[in-house]
């Protein structure tokens, strides 16, 4: 009788032991410091639209070293997105730094052959490069893809080609009719552009959806 005692006697304690460690242990667990919330994750799809919606609201306030700025944000998450590389080439040419903004017209029209309005970036760039040939090319580009671009884009831009075609006239002749064309309000233009103007609509929209071509 005094080993079945004891025998009992033993489970009970261990029985004891083992319920004194589980409240300690779990008041521990109760008493830990809780994590922290994990921080919210934001896609780099959001991001990115975000950016570039954010550099084309610069640009049309003419705030170009700003739209600069975003736009290496841009490219840093999409360097193959043309879209991107055409505003980088419009605010570069507002800031005057023609040969950097051909640069990046270049870049677009690579990637994306019939992305229009990176013909007219690349024209007025070359213009202010004073390269009238390679200017006058580049806007029949731009006036051949521009199937969807507003009228008032498409009459500077016809402007601009006649300017430049005259201008290359040996003669300097030009017609009556071509000359109230070029001098008309809606469509007149400097030969050296301070800046790039009103811009031609394609470009300037993000792609909905994003190419799978512009990702890194």
């Amino acid at each position: 009788m005094s080993t079945l005692a004891a025998t009992r006697r033993d489970h009970r304690l261990a029985g004891l032991l083992v319920t004194v460690a589980a409240v300690l242990l779990g008041g521990w667990w109760l008493d830990r410091p809780a994590s922290p919330p994990a921080p919210a994750v934001v896609s780099s799809d959001a991001a990115l639209r975000q950016h570039f919606d954010q550099a084309v609201r610069l640009l049309h306030a003419g705030r170009h070293a700003e739209a600069v700025t975003v736009l290496h944000q841009v490219l840093a998450l999409a360097p193959r997105l043309p879209e991107a590389h055409v505003n980088m080439g419009f605010a570069l040419l507002g800031l005057a730094r023609a040969e950097a903004a051909r640069d990046f017209f270049d870049t677009a029209t690579t990637l994306a052959p019939g992305q229009a309005n990176a013909y007219y970036g690349l024209a007025m760039a070359w213009e202010a490069l004073g390269d009238l040939p390679m200017a006058t090319g580049a806007m029949r580009s731009y006036l051949h893809l521009a199937r969807a671009e507003r009228p008032e884009h498409l009459a500077r831009a016809r402007a601009a080609l006649w300017t430049w075609e005259q201008a290359r006239r040996p003669d300097g002749a030009a017609s009556t009719a071509g000359r109230e064309l070029a001098t008309a309000p809606a469509m007149t233009r400097t030969t050296a552009p301070a800046g790039p103007g009103p811009l031609p609509d394609s470009g300037n929209r993000f792609p909905m959806p994003a190419t799978a071509g512009a990702r890194p």
